[in-house]
């Protein structure tokens, strides 16, 4: 049967419209009213969006959208000039260390924090162990985030130092880069570490000058073997309020897929019960440690998987190649600037694992098809991963593997190259600029090495993408200082670190939205505003593509939506207060900023169950 030329013009013009469906049918809700961003090439903006049964029904002008899919059930979300975006995506991150962190104390410098000498660190600690319930539960302190570049000594604490908070309760407390811990000697006497202890593989224990009994402070492997002698035994219960604590966290910034980039096995084994995942509102993938396996059937389980299972699966596995270039134990092919403590000029950091260490690992996760997240900072850690990755491929062939090398803080322009031939996939850390990048001219790099960290610009020119991330509890999960960050490129001090490898707000979007998707394998269903993806959205104060880049770390989340439902709005807990915090005016007007990783609604958050509420802690807020 032949179609009049007027039939086919009605069905060409149809299928024209933006936002056009084959059959027009009610939405659940339809949101227009401020710029949507989608993220999407072919239609990079949009005045409407529908929604049906948690995916997107349709993009396009708000009239089309509206007369296709409105209807009197369907919930109109007004965005009353604000901004949308797509869910962002975590491209490395440890979200059960945030929850952790939010049970610990905030050790952080500023603007996170008011820790910016060891004699505030005291102070903080003193404080936590007055009011903590997770302190006189379990009998050990913590503090997280301490910074030696930031402290006004420029040093790390000693055991000496904590031992003036206490010599009879163990206290541990972590870098801020989470690869280097300093510990008191009541924590020493029961890890067992003497005079007698030697360095292990892959890590260093710093010794007091003269001799050889430990100083406190623990490198690498040194600090991780000896925090998990010390971390109590939580259980799957604990483990799972953690992960959710962690997950809420990530949804106050926009996040509606977060990531655990070093898994422990107990941790994934607490998260199969289907009641560990009941509280999850955003997506968690784990990634297990390789190196800590063994034997565990963990990758055999229905949960190693590229669908979620009550927004949880495993993804693949993480393995550590080096350190941290912050504090100066990534392995570099060039010493760095100025020697640490206890090293010589000449100094270039150090490997965690040997060549055949690496390559057998590697050929255990290629075999059985497992995406390796490959923690690589320095550029001889870079070199060890390319030469390992070439010759693994060689004898176990595969394709689309997509192995991603997180952070390349260090990375050289050749080695860019030979990622591409690779067909790896790279997330970068220039939130490093940020935090770090006065450090790295100063101390760690030279003003020559320090601008080519997390070089964005190199891939750029060689038609590659990349991702950007925060390897949180490392920061805050601050997905806008992140954008900032990755657009700027913008010392603490106002310099602006390598010019040349600053991009554009809408690069610096993507690298967090549909190139982070591609990285876990999900560009179908999640990064961009298009019909049938998930409908992941962020609803920002203001549009990151027309907002003066100096003020991007302004923008502020005013609401997360996962797959159609809020799982965060900022305008909910405005003036909320903590039940532990409605006796100080004080605390009422400062909790959320000073004590941004605390969970505000303690009532019903589940580490409450679990741990207590947060402590009520108010100095450095003038009482």
């Amino acid at each position: 049967m032949r179609l009049s030329r007027s039939v086919v013009f009605v069905l060409a013009l149809a299928l024209a419209l933006p936002g056009a469906a084959a059959a027009a049918e009610p939405a659940d809700a339809i949101y227009f009213g401020g710029p949507i961003v989608t993220v999407d090439d072919n239609r990079p903006t949009a005045e409407a969006v529908a929604v049906k049964d948690g995916k997107i029904l349709a993009v396009g002008e708000k009239a089309a959208i509206l007369s296709a899919h409105g209807g009197k059930e369907v919930k109109l979300n007004d965005l009353a000039g604000h901004t949308m975006i797509p869910g962002l995506i975590d491209a490395h991150g440890h979200v059960l260390g945030v929850g952790l962190q939010s049970i610990s104390a905030n050790l952080l410098p500023a603007p996170d924090g008011t820790v910016n000498s060891i004699a505030q660190l005291q102070q903080t600690m003193r404080d936590f162990i007055a009011a903590s319930p997770v302190v006189k539960k379990y009998g050990l302190v913590i503090g997280f985030d301490y910074d030696d570049a930031q402290l006004v000594e420029h040093r790390h604490p000693t055991r000496d130092d904590l031992d003036a908070i206490s010599t009879e309760l163990p206290i541990v407390v972590t870098h801020q880069s989470g690869h280097l811990g300093a510990y008191n000697s009541r924590a020493l006497e029961l890890a067992g570490m003497t005079a007698a202890t030697p360095n292990p593989q892959g890590g260093i224990i710093r010794r007091r000058d003269g001799g050889d009994e430990p100083n406190g402070v623990m490198e690498e492997n040194a600090h991780f073997t000896t925090l998990m002698k010390l971390l109590p035994k939580l259980g799957e219960e604990q483990i799972a309020a953690l992960v959710s604590a962690g997950a809420e966290t990530y949804a106050r910034y926009g996040y509606t897929t977060a990531q655990e980039g070093a898994a422990m096995v107990a941790w994934a084994h607490a998260m199969e019960k289907p009641e560990s995942r009941g509280a999850l509102k955003i997506d968690v993938v784990f990634y297990p440690t390789i190196a800590l396996l063994g034997d565990d059937p963990i990758m055999s389980s229905p949960l190693v998987s590229r669908r979620y299972d009550r927004h949880y699966r495993i993804g693949g596995v993480k393995v550590v190649l080096d350190g941290s270039p912050q504090g100066r134990t990534a392995w570099l092919t060039q010493p760095f600037y100025k020697a640490p403590d206890g090293q010589k000029q000449g100094y270039a950091g150090y490997g965690a694992l040997t060549d055949d260490q690496l390559k057998a690992l590697f050929a255990r996760a290629y075999r059985n098809n497992w995406q390796v997240l490959a923690h690589s900072n320095g550029d001889a850690a870079s070199d060890q991963l390319l030469r390992t990755v070439e010759a693994v491929s060689r004898e176990i062939p595969g394709d689309d593997r997509r192995t991603v090398l997180i952070h390349g803080q260090v990375l050289r322009e050749d080695q860019i190259d030979r990622i591409k031939a690779l067909g790896l996939s790279t997330s970068l850390f220039p939130m490093h600029t940020y935090y770090w990048g006065d450090w790295h001219r100063a101390v760690v790099l030279g003003p020559e090495r320090a601008q080519n960290i997390s070089p964005t610009g190199w891939f750029l020119q060689r038609g590659m993408t990349f991702t950007s991330h925060h390897d949180a509890p490392v920061t805050f999960p601050n997905s806008m200082r992140v954008l900032a960050a990755t657009a700027n490129r913008t010392t603490r001090s106002g310099f602006v670190l390598g010019p040349q490898h600053r991009v554009e707000p809408l690069i610096a979007l993507k690298a967090q939205t549909i190139w982070a998707a591609h990285q876990y394998f999900e560009e179908s269903s999640k990064g961009s505003i298009e019909p049938g993806k998930l409908a992941d959205f962020v609803i920002l104060s203001d549009n990151p593509l027309t907002l003066p880049r100096e003020k991007l770390a302004d923008i502020q989340v005013l609401e997360t939506i996962k797959e159609g439902q809020s799982v965060f709005r900022a305008a909910a807990q405005k003036g909320e207060v903590t039940p532990i915090c409605s006796d100080s005016p004080v605390c009422a007007r400062h909790f959320l900023a000073w004590r941004a990783t605390q969970l505000t609604r303690a009532a019903h958050s589940p580490l409450v169950a679990q741990f207590g509420p947060p402590p009520h802690i108010h100095s450095g807020m003038g009482e």
